[in-house]
């Protein structure tokens, strides 16, 4: 089976999280949306060399390419069990609807079919990645615990609520903290770690080899994708992978991208003075525009970095590549390859850029890839 997930035109809308990479590759929950896919579609019995594409931008292709003669798969809508049951049922040349939304097509897609299952959770914008990341993620934990047995979890620990929501899977390591699934579900992932004196309001998703540091506070669905190290104080904030904010200091409402990092004692406001709806900075418009949007924190795409004592103003965004210092808060909007904070920015040279990001990646014994320089060449000549 070969399936595209297709951006649907909305690449700019997820930015800059979608710079680097196609929507149907941002981690929401516990998957991202090519691993749901396939989870789902290994519990349905589906041969495993099922291949995922991407229907994204010309540029993204070398690392997310497109599979031939593929079923589209809308990347926007977080598929449930119906939907992939409706999907497997899909004739040819026909399109799966849901109200004004398109779920999947065949062919040309002239049959049209209305899907009559359970409302799908659909991202309609960046900011859906944390507001609805509760929805998704206690989808996800059903799906990824069902008729599987969790590691057995230490008695150091004290748990509220019900125990049978705490999941952790082979090498997860808790001692000493609080958890409370009241709200929902705490996943502890493969050799992923919670350390003594932490306090987890759930749902939370802790994918693999990522940790909660001594003593760190979480509240609201937040998520830690693959390798990531986060400390202080959290509120339902989404690391996509690789991304660290070890130390104190509050993020909320927030979405990180991929190999960033968050200097000691980083706060985030996520709520104006006067509590009322946000503004920020589009990418489809280049211009900030009004949301009716109350609660909203930072968004920083991949590769960027801030040092100690950081301060971002309320809907704050990030783009790719960027290094921020100094005190007083930085602007609001930080185009990518940016060097610098309140008192200017200047351009943050490629060959420097890819340095820098080298050095990080090298610790996990990892570098830039030829298709990765490639986009990331891309994205600096967008300016």
């Amino acid at each position: 089976m070969r399936i595209n997930l297709n951006d649907n035109g909305l690449h700019l809308r997820f930015a800059p999280l979608s710079l680097t990479r196609p929507i149907g590759n941002l981690r929401i929950g516990i998957f991202t949306n090519d691993e749901r896919w396939l989870t789902f579609l290994n519990a349905f019995g589906i041969d495993s060399s099922t291949k995922i594409g991407f229907t994204t931008e010309k540029y993204l292709q070398g690392k997310f390419p497109n599979q031939e003669n593929a079923l589209e798969i809308n990347a926007s809508v977080i598929p449930n069990e119906e939907i992939v049951a409706s999907v497997l049922q899909l004739g040819e040349n026909s399109t799966l609807e849901f109200n004004d939304y398109w779920i999947a097509k065949s062919g040309d897609g002239s049959n049209i079919i209305s899907y009559t299952g359970p409302e799908p959770i659909i991202l309609e914008n960046r900011w859906d990645i944390y507001q609805k990341n509760d929805l998704v993620l206690k989808q996800d934990f059903n799906l990824i615990t069902s008729n599987r047995k969790s590691e057995k979890l230490s008695k150091t620990n004290t748990v509220i609520g019900d125990p049978n929501l705490i999941f952790l899977e082979l090498g997860a390591k808790v001692e000493a903290s609080i958890l409370n699934t009241s709200s929902g579900p705490i996943y502890i992932g493969k050799d992923a770690e919670i350390m003594e004196g932490s306090i987890v309001r759930g749902p939370l998703a802790m994918c693999e080899h990522s940790a909660l540091k001594l003593g760190t506070k979480v509240y609201g669905a937040s998520t830690l994708g693959p390798h990531c190290k986060v400390g202080g104080e959290i509120n339902n904030v989404v690391f996509q992978a690789y991304s660290n904010k070890g130390h104190e200091g509050f993020l909320g409402n927030s979405t990180i991208g991929e190999w960033c990092n968050l200097g000691a004692d980083t706060n985030t406001s996520n709520l104006k003075n006067n509590y009322g709806s946000v503004s920020t900075f589009s990418y489809e418009s280049q211009k900030e525009e009004k949301t009716n949007i109350q609660f909203m924190g930072l968004c920083m795409g991949d590769h960027s970095k801030c040092g100690i004592n950081t301060m971002f103003n309320t809907a704050s965004v990030v783009g790719v590549s960027c290094n921020i210092f100094g005190g007083d808060f930085p602007p609001k909007y930080i185009p990518s390859f940016s060097w610098g904070g309140s008192n200017g920015m200047v351009p943050f040279k490629f060959e420097k850029a890819v340095e820098y990001a080298n050095n990080m990646m090298n610790r996990r014994g990892i570098e830039l890839t030829a298709d990765e320089i490639s986009i990331l060449n891309h994205i600096i000549n967008l300016k």
